[in-house]
């Protein structure tokens, strides 16, 4: 097991020390045997796993049950630093389920939950769009009133899990009149609902599946509707401030994976007749690395606890955990690549895959600027 001394801290029961601890054990045991080839397969076998062994649960609670953030942020730091592509499953199965999760009525949940649970239905968020990434404000996809329901029209774009999912929880605006992120709301979208389609699916540098989706006069029942029509956007938010410090606890484990890699190179390689962990520029970027883990870990954890038991809404606490971790674990696998030298750099590479891994966390969810934008607010109307 890598280091992981932060579980001693106070932000955590002995139940979470466990959770952690089997979890590490099965991710080790079990995430090297799944299929390696084929994106999508890799995908649906690694929901699967996590579902049959009972993760998913943590992302996806039973009905009536709340998301523990420390629990989901364990799980993510534990799972990318074993696996990325499984910390990016077990993710979108709770952020694609926790708008139903927190209002979503008994037939919503009865319908839609257990499958995402049990990793046998994927689920996805649908709330970018080309013009309305960063802005929310400026999202354009339309939802008018018909007989017995909605027509949805627009499209939405990165949508992880796209082309792949079992049910989309789609952004819309539902009040034409509306400016801004006023006149929101939220609706479930089944995969083979008509007028809904897959127009692309998008190649990134680290392999997740992403697509854009287009919905032509695309019709759902009035029981699609998540939570008051007009409420779109704080359900967002309230999902996202869910989400925020767990993308930082999966910096945090990119980050500790890199770690863990390149203290062994400097302990095994020899440069100028010592070990290379003996000379002083690396010593001072190995601490610089120990010390930027603890104080995303700090962030992360702070935020986590915070939401779990002072009960409060976390969005600054979750912005700076958000943008804190990224921006170091950037940093630490950056310096992780410099340590391997010309091995750093080649394809298949441990510390190659992180740094292709790592850049898209600084930018979904809310890109950095973004995080600094909501930290500032938060402190200007505090």
């Amino acid at each position: 097991m890598a280091r992981i001394g932060h579980l001693a801290w106070p932000f955590f029961d002995d139940r979470h020390r466990a959770f952690a601890a089997d979890l590490d054990r099965w991710a080790a045991a079990t995430l090297g045997a799944l299929p390696a080839s084929g994106l999508d397969d890799r995908c649906s076998a690694t929901a699967r796993a996590l579902g049959a062994a009972g993760w998913l649960r943590h992302a996806v609670p039973e009905a009536g049950g709340a998301i523990d953030v420390r629990e989901l942020c364990l799980a993510r730091e534990t799972l990318a630093r074993h696996d990325a592509l499984a910390d990016f499953v077990f993710a979108m199965q709770g952020l694609g389920t926790a708008s139903i999760t927190l209002v979503g009525t008994p037939a919503q949940r009865a319908r839609y939950l257990p499958p995402a649970r049990a990793g046998t239905g994927l689920a996805a968020f649908a709330l970018s769009e080309a013009e309305a990434g960063s802005d929310v404000g400026a999202l354009a996809t339309a939802a008018r009133r018909v007989d017995g329901g909605w027509r949805l029209d627009g499209a939405k774009t990165w949508i992880s899990n796209g082309g792949i999912a079992a049910h989309y929880v789609v952004f819309a605006r539902s009040d034409p009149q509306s400016r801004g992120t006023k006149g929101l709301s939220a609706f479930i979208v089944p995969a083979d609902a008509p007028g809904l389609a897959i127009a692309e699916r998008i190649e990134v540098i680290a392999p997740h599946p992403l697509a854009t989706l287009e919905f032509a006069d695309c019709r759902v029942g009035d029981d699609a509707l998540l939570g008051a029509a007009g409420d779109g956007f704080k359900l967002a938010m309230a999902t996202l401030d869910l989400f925020r410090p767990s993308v930082g606890a999966a910096a945090l484990g990119l980050a500790r994976h890199a770690y863990d890699a390149a203290l062994e190179r400097t302990r095994s390689r020899r440069l100028f007749g010592a070990a290379m962990s003996e000379l002083p520029l690396v010593q001072a970027k190995l601490a610089d690395m120990a010390t930027a883990l603890d104080a995303s870990a700090l962030l992360v954890y702070r935020a986590a606890w915070a939401h779990d038991v002072e009960r409060r809404r976390v969005t600054s606490e979750a912005a700076m955990a958000k943008l804190y971790a990224t921006e170091a674990a950037q940093r630490v696998i950056d310096d992780a690549v410099q340590i391997f030298g010309g091995t750093g750099v080649r394809r298949g590479s441990a510390v190659e895959a992180l740094y292709r891994e790592i850049r898209a966390l600084r930018i979904y969810e809310g890109a950095s600027e973004v995080q600094k934008i909501i930290i500032a607010r938060q402190e200007i109307g505090r």
